[in-house]
């Protein structure tokens, strides 16, 4: 699949992913806003209810209070003689000449009312007086209502709030007028004066607590001067939770899809490295043809100059061609060599066999032998091997293989213009370490390429990709053998300049 056609993929399913979450915010957000609203809606029908109720409890309590005081006054007062009344009256039923229903009851001592009733030759005499007694009673009890009426609006601001609005009442009628609206979770609440200071308040009341969204508030008392009004104050401490638990079931929907997201987002990525990964195959298959094309070139060469007898004849050309066909079959063996090193990458544990080595005189016979390929280029090699403990416990061939690469690094990427110079040292440092550099003065590396050279496969370009020959396998085979034996490698390289490879292995104490 060609580069751009993935990114073209990406792009809409990346869109589409956008969409999707855009939309499912939007329905949240709006699903939040809905439920505030009704939730809002709710407390308010509920305080009105309640301030309503505390209303009719004033009502009444002046309306009990002057009627227990004519009844007092003018009830008992019939019966200076000190007889007992029978109280509980007579009810009529009547309708005025303007169409009003009303009822009246005719309150004092039964028996006589029952006397007048029971007189049927005065019932015609006595229909007049009737009349003008409930004509009197209503005009009566007009007044009294009336004078009730006054004495609210002139008194009842008067009254201490504990009385007008007791608090337990208050709780009682605020948690069943929340309960028949749907809003069945606590509540906090405080009665405050029109300076805002509270006359009383519920103890899970914290006004600083509390935001301007979270805040009901309705006033008690409508009659009352303006001077004398008080608030209820309403505070809900779970209120968030309640919105919320409302829309938990989109979580879920919201959770798949950003997993859907991050699935994608992981197979796009996994895509982007195969592809590089099938491009720097690709080139290490171009690179191990031509690396493999010259020495068996030269081995068909030599074997067809063998069969020339002239050749055969001479002992120094003899001699030539069969150096030059062992070096290309060396040649050819250390590049077969540098492919199996790939089956070593598709295992999790490398087969090792662990001795004690002697880390210093294992480099100085590995620049003993590199030493003729150096000079061979007109460069030199040094050795500053001044650990003083460097026994390890590795693999004898993969930890020569290691420092043979490196040093086959310095060699391919070295100035053409300058003399190659390597430097290979070592040292004890703390935590029973030895520390083994191997730097030179060659073309050096780019910083944003320093984290991929131990990649497989990888391969610094430099300008011509068969200048420099090999697969992209040897650093990544260093940085896994180097792994296995639970050492640690770094590199630091300046472009232009040169490379410096370092590598930390644990110290076998004797």
């Amino acid at each position: 699949m060609k580069k751009s056609t993935i990114w073209l993929l990406t792009i809409l399913m990346a869109l589409t992913f956008m969409g999707l979450l855009f939309v499912q915010i939007m329905y949240m957000k709006n699903m939040i806003k809905m439920r505030d609203d009704q939730f809002a809606e709710g407390v308010r029908r509920s305080l009105y209810t309640v301030a309503t109720m505390l209303q009719q409890d004033e009502t009444k309590h002046f309306l009990e209070e002057d009627v227990a005081q004519i009844e007092a006054s003018s009830i008992y007062a019939q019966y200076a003689d000190g007889g007992t009344p029978h109280l509980s009256g007579v009810n009529y039923s009547f309708t005025s000449s303007s169409g009003v229903k009303a009822d009246l009851t005719i309150k004092g001592d039964v028996d006589k009312i029952t006397a007048i009733q029971s007189d049927q030759s005065n019932v015609l005499g006595q229909s007049r007086s009737m009349q003008e007694v409930i004509k009197g009673q209503y005009l009566y009890q007009k007044g009294l209502i009336d004078e009730v009426i006054l004495n609210i609006l002139s008194q009842a601001s008067n009254r201490p709030v504990e009385e007008r609005a007791d608090s337990t009442t208050l709780r009682t009628y605020l948690k069943q007028e929340l309960a028949n609206n749907g809003l069945d979770l606590p509540f906090e609440f405080a009665v405050v004066n029109r300076n805002n200071l509270a006359l009383y308040r519920t103890p899970g009341f914290i006004p600083a607590a509390n935001d301007e969204s979270n805040m009901f508030i309705q006033t008690l008392f409508h009659n009352d001067p303006s001077n004398k009004k008080i608030f209820l104050k309403v505070y809900f401490p779970n209120k968030k939770n309640y919105i919320f638990s409302s829309i938990k079931f989109m979580i879920p929907s919201f959770a798949f899809t950003l997993i859907l997201l991050i699935i994608f987002l992981f197979t796009i990525i996994i895509a982007f490295r195969q592809k590089k990964l099938t491009e720097m195959k690709n080139d290490f298959i171009n690179n191990m043809t031509h690396e493999f094309k010259t020495p068996i070139s030269s081995i068909s060469l030599a074997a067809q100059m063998l069969n020339d007898d002239s050749v055969r004849k001479s002992p120094a050309m003899m001699q030539h061609i069969s150096t030059v066909i062992n070096d290309e079959t060396k040649r050819l063996r250390f590049q077969v060599e540098k492919v199996l090193q790939m089956s070593m990458f598709d295992r999790q544990k490398a087969t090792l066999r662990l001795t004690e080595v002697d880390a210093n005189a294992a480099i100085a016979n590995i620049i003993h032998t590199f030493k003729l390929k150096v000079e061979r280029y007109g460069g030199s090699i040094a050795a500053n091997l001044d650990a003083e403990d460097s026994i390890v416990n590795v693999d004898e061939m993969h930890f020569t293989n290691v420092i043979f690469n490196l040093l086959d690094n310095a060699v391919k990427y070295r100035k053409e213009d300058t003399p190659l110079s390597l430097v290979v040292t070592t040292r004890d440092i703390p935590g029973e370490k030895l520390e083994i550099t191997v730097a030179d003065n060659g073309i050096g590396i780019k910083k944003e390429n320093l984290k991929k050279i131990f990649d497989k496969f990888y391969r610094v370009s430099t300008g011509n990709r068969h200048d420099v020959k090999g697969f992209g396998l040897g650093l990544a085979y260093v940085h896994k053998m180097v792994r296995e034996l639970n050492g640690e490698i770094r590199v630091e390289s300046e472009l232009n300049i040169g490379t410096k490879f370092i590598i930390i292995l644990p110290l076998i104490k004797n």
